[in-house]
């Protein structure tokens, strides 16, 4: 298994370098550290005694490595859930925070081992993570690649200005949804015209 160095690295790489758009919640972004984390965790950057956009831009690959492991890996205890979906829930955290953990209790419960889904890695997710995880051993971390994609497509049915980021505009998938695949077994991949019927009623 890859060392959780090696995902935050790929975490820093899939997610680019400095964005600001206004249809992102997240706002200003760099490596995908955002803003609102940068204030959360009160880095200033570049030392000017206010956390602003420059300070996002001024972020290093490095630094955003860092704040991955401590704040989205190590902080949230997601070094405790069964090692096969540590790298997937690892990098939902980082793009979607304890949402990424509530996917992986209402799988849980919907594999009959039920968790409150209040978004913490507490003892009984873990266990019920693990529980699921023996229950199906090879089917455990695309379940919850597939539940994740499952989530970006409702994100985008409910707030149309999310759809591009899970539909390309030549009507391909999104980079949402892609992402999600990475983790997922080619076999569990959405066919393009699979893609294109569930985001049809967009229009």
């Amino acid at each position: 298994m890859k060392t959780v160095k090696e995902i935050a690295e790929e975490i820093v790489a899939r997610e680019g370098g400095f964005v600001n758009d206004p249809d992102d919640p997240g706002g200003a972004t760099n490596h995908g550290v955002t803003i609102h984390t940068l204030r959360r965790l009160g880095l200033d950057i570049n030392h000017d005694s206010r956390i602003d956009v420059a300070d996002v831009r001024g972020l290093t690959r490095g630094q955003a490595v860092d704040i991955y492991i401590e704040h989205y890996f190590k902080r949230p205890g997601i070094g405790a859930l069964p090692e096969a979906v540590q790298p997937s829930v690892f990098d939902m955290y980082v793009n979607a925070g304890m949402n990424a953990v509530k996917i992986l209790q209402r799988l849980c419960t919907d594999m009959g081992f039920p968790c409150d889904p209040d978004g913490q890695l507490g003892p009984q997710t873990i266990r019920a993570a693990q529980a699921a995880y023996e229950a199906a051993p090879s089917h455990f971390a695309d379940a919850y690649g597939i539940a994740r994609r499952n989530y970006y497509y409702g994100l985008a049915d409910v707030r149309p200005q999310s759809r591009k980021f899970a539909r390309r505009t030549n009507g391909g998938k999104g980079g949402w949804i892609t992402r999600a695949e990475e983790f997922i077994n080619p076999r569990y991949h959405l066919t393009p015209a699979q893609h294109a019927a569930r985001v049809a009623k967009w229009g």
